[in-house]
């Protein structure tokens, strides 16, 4: 696999082909517009698109060993890898070849030899729809408020870490996090200075989920979620002490509250190792139990309990 010096900023092309005289052509074509990765066989082309991430494949279909339908398959298959679109570059450009192409889940075909003029257009167009895909799934998984994920994220993020845990026998922990007697904060101040205060506290205890992995969103309201990978219960336990701290270090009046002459949150947490009688709704619902007995018990403390 070769990669070629272009800007790194630049939108990454992954070029699979068996055939050199095919990948210098399309180099020499979009290396001005886009960074240029290149897969000489199926299982380069693999493992170039999962750890390369590119925005968008040029996919031949006749090559030794794993074809460009199979790889086009498995890529499809694969969470990290299956929104990547495909474009299929081939001399097989027979009716019957592009009907499978398309059902494989390729969104374009380019027959060889091609045009220079139409693949700089195709390609183009593909980038441009896979760039405005993305924002749009970026802003449909973002709260508007407080600029971290939402619920709909948090719930997707769930399930994939879940199984990740669930696969490799790895400890995993949620938080549920409220903040502590919010209405009477908005009651009092105004919800302009509500949502000033949900913003704040948004930023704090995200800027305490540094590992790749672990994860925040907004569940709703007042309320807010992490995923913790593989962290035993002492572990969370360390994390919802930050958390407590990063929103204690605000110190964002309320008068109104019954747990502290500033802004509080609550912390709920649940932590099992996953198993198959075990599911991510289950540690979601003990979490969410254990902020219960957290706010019960006078607010601004943490609970917890592991499964």
């Amino acid at each position: 696999m070769n990669y070629s010096a272009a800007s790194e900023d630049r939108p990454r092309i992954l070029i699979v082909d068996d055939e050199r005289i095919n990948i210098d052509l399309l180099n020499a074509l979009l290396k001005s517009d886009y960074k240029i990765m290149v897969a000489t066989n199926g299982e380069q082309a693999i493992k170039a698109a999962a750890t390369g991430k590119p925005e968008l494949i040029l996919l031949d279909i006749v090559m030794p060993g794993i074809d460009g339908y199979e790889v086009c398959r498995r890529l499809k298959s694969m969470p990290a890898t299956q929104n990547i679109p495909i474009i299929f570059i081939t001399a097989m450009g027979d009716v019957e070849n592009e009907t499978m192409g398309f059902a494989l889940g390729a969104v374009d075909y380019i027959a060889k030899p091609f045009s220079s003029s139409v693949v700089k257009a195709r390609v183009g167009v593909h980038m441009k729809l896979k760039r405005n895909g993305d924002l749009l799934e970026n802003l449909a998984s973002m709260d508007t408020l407080t600029e971290v994920p939402n619920r709909r994220a948090f719930d997707q993020a769930r399930a994939q870490e879940w199984s990740r845990s669930l696969r490799d026998g790895l400890p995993i922990s949620f938080a549920m996090i409220d903040v502590d007697k919010f209405k009477q904060f908005n009651d009092n101040y105004g919800h302009g200075a509500g949502d000033e205060c949900l913003v704040r506290i948004a930023r704090a205890i995200n800027g305490c989920v540094q590992r790749p992995g672990d994860f925040l969103a907004r569940y709703g309201g007042e309320e807010f979620a992490a995923i913790l990978i593989n962290t035993q219960a002492d572990g969370a336990l360390r994390m919802a002490q930050r958390f407590h701290e990063a929103v204690a270090a605000l110190r964002i009046p309320h008068a109104y509250s019954t747990a502290a002459p500033h802004v509080t949150i609550s912390v709920g947490l649940a932590t099992a190792i996953a198993t198959a009688d075990i599911t991510p709704e289950m540690l979601s619902q003990a979490a969410d139990k254990m902020l219960y007995l957290a706010k019960d018990a006078g607010r601004s403390t943490t609970k917890g309990t592991q499964l």
